[in-house]
């Protein structure tokens, strides 16, 4: 299947040790208060918005780089860290 093709549904394994990923999926599910592939769907979303949004608050030129490093370091999660250089970089998984 080919990147253009869109599928009728996917399916996000939730066994073998994947059992955490049902229960964030309840917990986006719970925040947006919509169904789970709508919870889903919402979150990549506002992840790439998120990261855009923490990427130009790094980058301000009005913080210290002390500020800066708390501000990575408060946003940095599991998936997402905010490495603060003389750039701003930006590491996944």
């Amino acid at each position: 299947m080919g990147r253009t093709t869109i599928p009728a549904s996917v399916r996000i394994r939730t066994d073998d040790g994947n059992e955490w990923r049902f229960r964030s999926i309840e917990r986006a599910s719970e925040f947006y208060d919509c169904n789970r592939s709508d919870a889903v769907a919402y979150a990549c979303e506002d992840l790439v918005s998120q990261v855009a949004a923490a990427r130009r608050v790094l980058e301000r030129e009005d913080l210290t780089t002390t500020q800066r490093e708390e501000i990575a370091e408060t946003l940095s999660t599991r998936a997402v860290s905010f490495e603060v250089t003389t750039g701003t970089e930006i590491q996944k998984g």
